[in-house]
């Protein structure tokens, strides 16, 4: 059994292609130690996005030596499969068949006063020096560096719920998916225990794309 903080950078927002994927195989539960680190850039089918080389800087031209993308695999011992926003990575590298931990969907059912839940929003908010936090922040978006992060962040994680198990931090992940308000349409913010039995119904009959973590709280 192999759990591992996971991260991806892309080729953008459209259709996004592998381009560079990292993690750290992290063991025991208690302390996260890490017993491997891989990190290893891939060459996709398509040019890199202006808006995603913006952000991770990695230019086509890095690439052309590199695997395709669509020899990118993950261990076969893979059970758990950690990161924030993972749905995202999970997507990008073809949905194997994994469970899936979401360490932002956890800190944001844990931490709901802090304003943003992105993984640099947290790491200034449990920081005891920021100005450490900003220097440590100049590689984020690398793929090594924000699992590196995300460790940090699954850490804190750990400390609040004190699962005993990789299968209760999973567990407490898909409650935490759950949400308990309607994200969008005519009742957007309206706590979906109050939401109307007629609109409960008709967003479960016609909603067909709907985010199955939100069919499971308008159902219950």
């Amino acid at each position: 059994m192999a759990a591992l903080i996971f991260d991806t950078e892309t080729t953008g927002r459209i259709a996004p292609e592998l381009i560079e994927a990292a993690w750290l195989r992290v063991g025991e539960l208690r302390t996260l130690a890490v017993e491997e680190e891989f990190v290893r850039r891939y060459r996709p089918s398509k040019p890199i996005e202006m808006g995603a080389m913006a952000v991770h800087h990695i230019l086509d031209e890095d690439l052309e030596d590199c695997p395709p993308a669509s020899e990118f695999s993950l261990p076969a011992d893979t059970e758990y499969l950690i990161g924030h926003s993972i749905d995202y990575d999970w997507e990008v590298i073809g949905k194997p068949e994994v469970k899936r931990i979401c360490t932002f969907a956890m800190s944001r059912k844990l931490w709901p006063e802090v304003d943003s839940h992105s993984q640099s929003a947290l790491l200034f908010y449990f920081s005891k020096d920021r100005r450490k936090t900003r220097d440590n922040l100049k590689n984020a978006h690398s793929a090594l560096a924000d699992v590196k992060f995300c460790r940090i962040i699954l850490n804190r994680i750990l400390l609040a719920v004190r699962p005993a198990s990789w299968e209760a931090l999973w567990e407490f992940s898909e409650r935490a998916r759950i949400p308990e308000t309607m994200p969008f349409g005519k009742h957007r913010g309206v706590r979906i225990v109050d939401l109307p039995d007629d609109y409960r119904r008709w967003a479960l009959s016609n909603l067909t794309e709907i985010d199955p973590y939100l069919r499971k709280a308008l159902e219950g």
